[in-house]
C-alpha cells in the first residue's frame, strides 16, 4: 500500500560545512576593490610552495578564510593583504558587508566577520 504525499517536506536538519562558508567568504572578501590577496604570512608562503610545485589548487578555495558554523549561526575571520594606498577602514568594512551580503544570500545568518590586515602589497 503507497501512501499519498502532500507536498510537504519530511522533518529533517540541513548543514552548511564550514568549507562550503569559507569558499562563499573567499570569493565575496576577493571581489572587493583593495583587496590584494588573502592569508597571513605563513599561509603565503606555504602557498606558494604549493603553487610551486604544482600543486597550485590545494587549499584555494579557502585560503585565508576560516569560518566557525553552528547550526545556521557563523562566524568568519578573514586574513587578507591591502593594497598600497588604501585606507583600511574603508576596505576592511567593504570586506565585512560584502561576506555577510553573501553568507546572508544563502540563508546563513552572520555573527561576525572579523578581518585582520596582515600586510600591504609592495610596501
Amino acid at each position: 500500500m503507497s501512501e499519498a504525499t502532500d507536498g510537504t517536506t519530511q522533518p529533517g536538519t540541513t548543514t552548511v560545512s564550514s568549507e562550503v562558508v569559507e569558499k562563499i567568504a573567499v570569493a565575496a572578501a576577493k571581489a572587493v576593490p583593495g583587496v590584494a590577496e588573502l592569508g597571513g604570512d605563513v599561509a603565503r608562503f606555504f602557498n606558494s610552495v604549493l603553487d610551486k610545485v604544482g600543486l597550485d589548487q590545494v587549499g584555494d578555495g579557502s585560503r585565508g578564510v576560516t569560518a566557525k558554523v553552528t547550526g545556521s549561526d557563523v562566524t568568519v575571520n578573514v586574513v587578507l593583504v591591502l593594497e598600497a594606498g588604501r585606507v583600511v577602514a574603508e576596505v576592511t568594512a567593504a570586506v565585512q558587508q560584502s561576506v555577510t551580503a553573501a553568507l546572508q544570500g544563502y540563508g546563513l545568518n552572520v555573527l561576525a566577520v572579523n578581518v585582520n590586515v596582515d600586510d600591504i602589497a609592495g610596501v
